[in-house]
């Protein structure tokens, strides 16, 4: 009972802390990214919104298969086209910089893909 100065002390600095990031940003992320889009081509091989959640998904079950199993063929059918499984025949043909597209959404999402660990990246 006698140290309860310093135990209420300690928890106000201990919730200042931890609520930093919060008021110190006002709950504001900053500004979402405005990325380069491709000029020649208006769909992409799922939905916008789709594309934007789960294409780590989409390319982790693509690299799944291709390497397990050898299966290379076109998987995605959008009007008519076929898409083929594969980073760069397919994603990096319409998103061909990857500075002005991936890493702009990357950097702003604080993550780092293994992407590049395996496949090169184009040259810009």
């Amino acid at each position: 009972m006698y140290d309860s100065g310093k135990i209420i002390t300690g928890l106000i600095i201990f919730v200042l802390f931890v609520t930093f990031p919060i008021w110190y940003n006002h709950g504001d992320a900053g500004a979402v990214p405005k990325v380069e889009l491709p000029k020649d081509s208006k769909e992409c091989v799922l939905p916008v919104e789709q594309m934007r959640t789960e294409h780590m998904q989409l390319l982790n079950d693509w690299r799944d298969k291709v390497l397990r199993t050898g299966d290379r063929s076109f998987d995605v059918k959008i009007a008519g086209k076929e898409y083929q499984k594969s980073l760069m025949n397919t994603c990096m043909q319409c998103h061909s910089s990857k500075k002005k597209f991936c890493d702009q959404c990357h950097t702003y999402a604080s993550v780092t893909p293994y992407c590049w660990d395996c496949h090169l990246a184009p040259v810009e």
